[in-house]
């Protein structure tokens, strides 16, 4: 499996921002690098989701019900919520530009998570966050 570009510093990343050096290298040892191009369908609505995304380099597009919900830039991250529920895809993600990903599988996902707790806490209040997001929206 390939490792993340030497050039990209995973603390700038804010899930990985109160990482220590140890853990920044077993985080680093797991994730892939992935190149795509734009309208790359990179999750799939009401699919069972196996990965984690970061981005790097990029935009993309995340719709509901074949509707624009959001676009993703450099340092979002997604398809946290399908491997932490094992439950379909809630959105799909496609690439508006040519992007530069960091990808996490379900098996590398749990490693990290176990061996670096302070991500647990960071998902959890993104997760928190988007909750708020969607309920604020939904009362509008």
């Amino acid at each position: 499996m390939a490792t993340a570009p030497k050039a990209l510093d995973l603390k700038s990343i804010w899930l990985f921002s109160g990482c220590s050096a140890a853990e920044i290298r077993k985080i680093r040892s797991s994730l892939e690098e992935v190149t795509v191009q734009p309208g790359k369908v990179l999750v799939e609505e009401g699919t069972v989701g196996r990965e984690f995304f970061l981005v790097v380099e990029g935009s993309a597009e995340v719709s509901r019900n074949g509707k624009k919900v959001a676009t993703l830039g450099a340092g979002s991250h997604f398809g946290e919520l399908a491997l932490l529920d094992r439950r379909p895809r809630s959105a799909s993600v496609i690439s508006e530009t040519d992007m530069t990903l960091l990808v996490l599988s379900q098996r590398h996902f749990n490693a990290v998570i176990e061996a670096v707790p302070s991500i647990s806490r960071k998902l959890l209040a993104a997760m928190a966050t988007r909750l708020r997001e969607s309920d604020a929206m939904a009362f509008h």
